[in-house]
């Protein structure tokens, strides 16, 4: 073994080659303290070459190699496993922005790049990089690539995949496919590219991508409205996409126990109305040429509230009053994690569908747990929605969270049962692999298998996860 270890060291530098307990742990743990894994080495190479170069030598060793970016998912899709016999392998040194055409409107990055410099770095060209989620501070765009990351912007500007033109891939053999390409056209046969977006590095390892940038936005409008009821959120959806010219760029759906974790558990937070409401939904709208939305937004919302469609309504007068208004919909998961256990759900049905999932999965989960305390929140716009499950009062946190298996059954029942996705946009890593299996059609899990063959015959790239070689 020290053969490999030697071989890695010098292809990339001995002091990028981790052994140490205490240089691993960071590597080793999911974001949620679900999966604990251990590993013979993290490998931090520092270019496409030197990736290369590492992915060879355990190839040749026979070692699985487990791809790591930012280590915040939350399914453990970058975690190794517990036995300790793989090598992490690190793009966070990755992070050279290799080009940004504001005229192609493109940028070619690495994998390293943390989400959030990529999005400054397009500002700077007055571009706009609209990938956007809570973890952009810290998360890399390689494993935001490799589990297709969602995040608030997906209804105007789609997911990830809709965001990637090309692709620099290490193979599982140590090849570098080079498909970076800036082609918004290119019809010369399968798109390879699309086949390592969403395979959370199980068929290789994202190193460099060319990247869709837009026009800067000129001007935001941020609004929070209190509803009655969730039927109420799908036509001032509709009505707010018609009235803007379908400028709508995030729409987030938050229920009132959501609104009063947060005024709970995260200092410095307000309740923007005087009065409670069931339901709350946080409008953006936002274009690239200044004017005009603000008076659609006031119109649309006060024709609502003649209705009785909404019941109130708050508009973001200043910067800090729109950052106030988002930092109560990104701050739920966190005073969810304040206020106790808490069970997951990352599910998606078609948006029109959203409230009869949501009052089923609701009546369903508290029937089979009473006292469960439902914390329904996100992108109603693209019909994924957090069904989250808080303890119950006084509940006993570990007994509460041995539940988690039951509680998914149900709710992934009634979703797959309206067509609906048990991951929309988190991924499967290790947490989901039996959920797959047990809901994906078999002809689907067996392209799947048949793919993972083709590029990785021995299995050897990020096994355990998402679905495994035969």
């Amino acid at each position: 073994m020290m053969s490999l270890l030697d071989t890695l060291a010098a292809a990339i530098g001995a002091g990028h080659v981790l052994t140490e307990a205490a240089d691993l742990a960071p590597y080793l743990a999911e974001e949620r303290g679900l999966f604990h894994g251990a590993a013979l080495a993290v490998a931090r190479p520092g270019s496409t070459g030197e990736v290369a170069a590492v992915v060879a030598a355990c190839a040749r060793a026979g070692i699985a190699m487990v791809p790591q970016g930012g280590n915040t998912g939350l399914c453990g899709g970058g975690v190794p496993s517990e036995r300790g016999d793989s090598v992490v392998i690190s793009t966070e040194r990755l992070t050279r922005i290799r080009k940004l055409d504001a005229v192609d409107f493109t940028m070619t990055a690495e994998a390293g790049c943390v989400l959030a410099t990529l999005q400054a770095a397009a500002a700077e060209a007055g571009c706009l990089f609209p990938l956007s989620l809570g973890a952009e501070g810290s998360c890399r765009i390689g494993g935001n690539i490799s589990t297709n990351a969602g995040g608030t912007n997906v209804l105007r500007y789609g997911t990830t995949r809709d965001l990637v033109l090309g692709l620099e891939v290490v193979l599982p053999d140590g090849q570098v496919w080079n498909g970076l390409k800036s082609l918004r056209k290119d019809n010369t046969g399968y798109a390879l590219h699309h086949l390592f977006i969403g395979a959370e590095g199980t068929l290789g390892i994202v190193t460099a991508a060319v990247l869709k940038l837009f026009p800067a936005i000129a001007e935001r409008q941020t609004a929070m409205v209190g509803l009655g009821d969730l039927d109420a959120a799908l036509v001032l959806l509709a009505r707010a996409r018609r009235a803007s010219g379908d400028a709508v760029t995030a729409c987030e759906l938050i229920p009132r126990l959501g609104l009063d974790l947060c005024l709970r558990h995260i200092p410095g937070s307000r309740d923007p109305f005087a009065r409670s409401y069931p339901w709350y939904l946080l409008l953006e709208l936002s274009s690239s040429r200044p004017g005009g939305l603000r008076e659609a937004l006031e119109a649309m919302l006060a024709e609502a509230l003649d209705e009785g469609l909404a019941l109130d309504a708050v508009l973001a007068e200043s910067l800090e009053q729109r950052h106030a208004l988002w930092r109560i919909r990104e701050s739920i998961p966190e005073a969810q994690k304040k206020e106790g256990g808490s069970i997951k759900h990352d599910v998606a049905v078609a948006t029109s569908r959203v409230p009869e999932m949501i009052r089923r999965c609701t009546k369903a989960v508290e029937t089979a747990l009473p006292g469960v305390r439902v914390v329904a929140f996100g992108h109603l716009g693209d019909g994924n929605t957090h069904f989250n499950l808080t303890q119950p009062v006084g509940a006993d946190k570990p007994g509460f969270l041995a539940q988690w298996s039951r509680m998914n059954r149900i709710v992934h029942d009634i979703v797959v049962e309206m067509e609906g996705s048990i991951s929309a946009e988190h991924g499967i890593g290790r947490l989901k692999t039996d959920e797959l299996a047990h809901y994906k059609p078999a002809l689907d899990l067996e392209l799947m298998r048949r793919v993972k063959t083709a590029l990785d015959p021995r299995g050897l790239m990020n096994p355990g996860k998402v679905v495994s070689a035969p």
